[in-house]
């Protein structure tokens, strides 16, 4: 037996017993979670400033603490990044998961403390872990290795600290206990190189003899990962090199456009997929049924949630609490941690699917969005309507970008641009535009109500680039690997600009 299974053993009995505690009754342990955060930054500048010696209750904080934005809350976030202590948090701060989000080109240095390591990001995981191996008795993942291609991180002094700053998979990488490193491959000093085809070439090397049951990370970093290890070993699919890969644990993008590459690269009836919504200030939820695609909400992960309505014609929207939500209306995750980032609105949208338990799918991001004709295109829309379509011709997508085209004087309808790489190309992109436009339709009231009652907009438009194109792209920006991701929706053309005048330099 593994020391990796000896260790399971050890924390996976009162980690499920919680799980199963907080599936039926929430708010127990979000209260727990709430005390523990006032106490925690009751002594800092920020809770001093905000009274909260005065908190007794979510009332109290919520007339204490307004609810902020990154840029809000920044002021704060730069005297941590710059080596003040116990600024936000009652803990001194080492490390920073650097983010540029997904819709913007602006750096976002987001704290992360012992406490958010342990108690959230760790914690999270290893709740994950425990849930699939419960309902799965016959696994074999922690017999084998464990593959994780990990991002980079580099420190620098501030106010006489060393400060860490990068990939949060890196940071996760950095701090992860010696038991874990025995059964993850590759070494953390080929994990952790910054170039990300470097890092690659070492992985190939040193890992494909290596039994590898189960990987994670970004889908489509992942997918180059497969491709140059079957050119490395000249086999004909990953489950050739690796016959007890069972388990991909993705998260980041949506899964669903690059669900069928995987499914070629990895013909095997015992690979399974499971999402993950672990983003730099906080693991959040899992999905914790195959059957299932929504994700159970961890609420015992020193994450104090809020839910923000979608802004009404006046912008007012609703702040509440877990226990005041509804099944299947938007809302965006606003959130209280153990690093310090006190209602801080992250920016992402879900959809509760339950509430005993506490389940979630992913709408998108509030910023991740187009809106430019009122058609509230969100990404979930998207990258259903892209899979379908994808499946109705045979097609594989490997990036994708969508951007408005604005009215003008010579043009009297907006429309969508979408600039998409294909891995496996349609017979006929136009055909395949149609059936995309159709299918967004039918997912979207909106975007419907403006094609074909209104008729602000055309039919979208489809632009194929080359092969590489994407990849590219994202390394001319130094956005290669990591959690790094190709920006899917945007209200501004620079995103779809920048990718085409690439692709026309190929």
């Amino acid at each position: 037996m593994s020391l990796l299974h000896n260790a399971y053993l050890f924390f996976a009995t009162s980690v499920l017993r919680d799980i199963d505690l907080y599936r039926r009754d929430p708010m127990p342990f979000q209260e727990k979670v709430f005390r523990h955060l006032i106490w925690k930054g009751s002594d800092t500048l920020f809770g001093k400033e905000h009274g909260f010696s005065g908190i007794r209750n979510v009332s109290d904080f919520r007339r204490n603490v307004p609810v902020r934005d990154y840029n809000a809350l920044k002021p704060y976030l730069d005297r941590v990044h710059d080596g003040e202590d116990y600024i936000l948090y009652g803990e001194k701060t080492f490390y920073f998961a650097k983010s540029s989000g997904t819709s913007s080109d602006k750096s976002k240095f987001i704290p992360v403390t012992h406490d958010n390591l342990i108690r959230c990001h760790y914690r999270g995981f290893l709740e994950m872990l425990a849930t699939y191996i419960n309902d799965h008795p016959d696994t074999g993942i922690l017999d084998g290795k464990s593959l994780t291609l990990g991002g980079t991180i580099s420190s620098e002094r501030r106010k006489g600290k060393t400060i860490w700053s990068g990939d949060l998979s890196g940071i996760l990488l950095k701090n992860s206990p010696g038991v874990v490193e025995l059964s993850r491959v590759p070494a953390k000093q080929i994990s952790l190189i910054p170039d990300f085809h470097e890092k690659i070439g070492k992985v190939c090397e040193t890992c494909c003899t290596a039994d590898v049951t189960n990987f994670s990370g970004v889908p489509s970093w992942n997918l180059l990962l497969m491709e140059e290890v079957l050119k490395y070993t000249g086999k004909g699919s990953i489950s050739d090199v690796w016959p007890n890969l069972e388990l991909f644990f993705h998260g980041g993008t949506g899964f669903e456009p690059y669900r069928r590459q995987f499914e070629t690269l990895i013909p095997s009836c015992r690979m399974r997929y499971l999402e993950n919504y672990n983003a730099s200030e906080g693991y959040f939820a899992f999905q914790d049924e195959l059957s299932d695609p929504s994700m159970l909400l961890t609420v015992d992960n020193g994450v104090f949630y809020e839910f923000a309505t979608m802004p009404d014609a006046s912008g007012h929207r609703d702040i509440l609490s877990l226990d005041e939500v509804s099944v299947g209306i938007p809302y965006s995750v606003i959130i209280s941690t153990t690093a310090g980032l006190w209602r801080y609105d992250i920016g992402d949208v879900v959809k509760f699917t339950s509430l005993r338990p506490c389940k979630i799918v992913m709408q998108g991001r509030t910023q991740l969005c187009i809106n430019t004709f009122g058609e509230e295109l969100m990404i979930a829309n998207a990258e259903s309507a892209l899979a379908a379509t994808c499946s109705a011709f045979g097609a594989e997508v490997a990036d994708y970008t969508v951007a408005p085209v604005f009215m003008s004087m010579d043009r009297k309808r907006g429309a969508h641009q979408w600039v998409v790489e294909f891995k496996v190309s349609p017979s006929d992109p136009e055909k395949f535009a149609d059936y995309l436009d159709r299918a967004i339709c039918e997912r979207n009231s909106d975007y419907e109500a403006k094609r074909t009652h209104t008729y602000t907009m055309d039919r979208l438009i489809l632009n194929t680039v080359p092969p590489g194109t994407f990849l590219k792209w994202m390394d001319s920006r130094g956005r290669i690997g990591g959690q790094n991701k190709v920006p899917r929706l945007s209200e501004k053309r620079d995103f779809v600009e920048s990718v085409m005048k690439m692709a026309e330099s190929l």
